[in-house]
This record gives structure tokens, sequence and C-alpha cells, in this order.
């Protein structure tokens, strides 16, 4: 099992930055694939970015490419997700989300954090 404890949400506005960061803590946190997940009220939660266990191979939806970078520090077990750009859109709860590695990046996340909230202002 593995703890994620996420970070850097706020509010800001249109077309401005944020970073998010996903701490995972845990005997074999090294060892998992780790994901950015979105909800707004009412709505399903939604896939963002993931990034593979070793830091190597990331995917994204198609609406935030070229907008959010996720990357690894896999000395502290942290990811980060780079939010440039930001739209009123984007607004929602960020989950970080992690699970042991695997060939998809999209699916099978076992295990979540509490979530942060960023809400982008137009």
């Amino acid at each position: 099992q593995v703890q994620l404890v996420e970070s850097g949400g706020g509010l800001v506005q249109a077309g401005t930055s944020l970073r998010l960061s996903c701490a995972a803590t845990g005997r074999t946190a090294s060892t998992y694939d780790i994901a950015w997940f979105r909800q707004v009220p009412g709505k399903e939660r939604e896939f963002v970015a993931a990034i593979r266990s070793s830091g190597e191979g990331t995917y994204y939806r198609d609406s935030v490419k070229g907008r959010f970078t996720i990357s690894k520090n896999n000395t502290k077990n942290t990811v980060y997700l780079q939010m440039n750009s930001l739209e009123p859109e984007d607004t929602a709860v960020y989950y970080c989300a992690a699970k042991v590695r695997g060939l998809s990046l999209t699916t099978r996340y076992t295990d979540y954090g509490q979530g942060t909230q960023v809400t982008v202002s137009s």
C-alpha cells in the first residue's frame, strides 16, 4: 500500500500557472505508476495525466496536452503536475492516484490521496 499527499492547489486567474505536488510514501512507493485525476461536483472523476514508476513514459488527456506536464523526482518519490495556461474549465478537485506498475497508464488505480482544490477564475 502507498500513501499519497497532494499539495499546491489554490485560486488563480485564467492564463496563469500552478504546480501540484504528490508525495508518495510507503515501502514500495517507488514501484507505483502515478496519475492525476480531477473531479467537479456532479461529474465523474476524470483522468488527467500519468507517469510510469520509472519516471519515463507519460500520458495525457487531450484537453491538457501542451499545457500540463507531469514529472517525477525519484529521489523524493514525488510527482508534480505543472499546469500552465489554466482555463476556468480546469477548475476541479485534483487527486493523486497510484497503482502497481503495469501496461496501462489510464486505468486500475487503487490508491488515492485526499485531493487539492484548483479554482481558475475568468
